[in-house]
């Protein structure tokens, strides 16, 4: 009686995911013949799952200190007391070309601008941005100032804002969770 619930439950989700091909082939505008000879030998949905699962649990950082919360967050995370390591975010990348995750931590010049936005069409895509320190993301308390961009994310898009002068060690890991749960669930929307 069991099995014949495991395969009611196994049949339940072969069909969604059938449904699922479907509606995607149908979306970019397969042909009809194409639509159902690829939705009976692919499940596409289940595989863009699988690598959102990899990406989120492979994250490669690339510290990119400009001020003081380089130090302070990003040295203090990797620390015994916080360990990031556990997480599996510890090396730091020096490559943007072996990165996939840009973490702003500091005040953005003007003149840093050019080589922020370089760094980060550098990295492979997906890529995404960890905006750290109130400097980062909003110019902090030198935003009236003639050299200081007023945020980052008016020269690169930001998934995750992480506040803070400096943000603490927990933080930064808070927001490593809230990347993850971005790439892991990409259709839901942090608030």
């Amino acid at each position: 009686m069991e099995i014949k619930e495991q395969d009611k439950q196994t049949n339940a989700v072969r069909d969604e995911m059938y449904e699922e091909t479907l509606a995607r082939l149908k979306k970019i505008g397969a042909e009809p013949a194409v639509v159902g000879e690829v939705a009976r030998l692919v499940s596409v949905g289940p595989l863009e799952k699988l690598l959102n699962l990899a990406r989120a649990n492979s994250l490669w950082p690339m510290g990119f200190g400009l001020a003081c919360c380089a130090i302070e967050g990003l040295m203090a995370a990797n620390m015994a007391r916080f360990d990031l390591a556990r997480f599996g975010y510890e090396v730091m990348r020096a490559s943007p070309r072996q990165a996939d995750v840009m973490l702003v931590c500091g005040t953005v010049t003007k003149k840093a601008a050019p080589f922020v936005v370089r760094l980060y069409e550098q990295m492979a895509e997906p890529k995404y941005v960890i905006a750290m320190g109130s400097c980062a993301i909003s110019g902090g308390p030198f935003v009236d100032s003639y050299h200081v961009v007023p945020g980052v994310d008016r020269l690169i898009p930001v998934d995750v804002y992480l506040p803070g002068c400096p943000p603490r060690p927990d933080a930064v890991i808070h927001a490593f969770m809230k990347l993850k749960e971005k790439i892991i669930n990409p259709e839901v929307v942090n608030g």
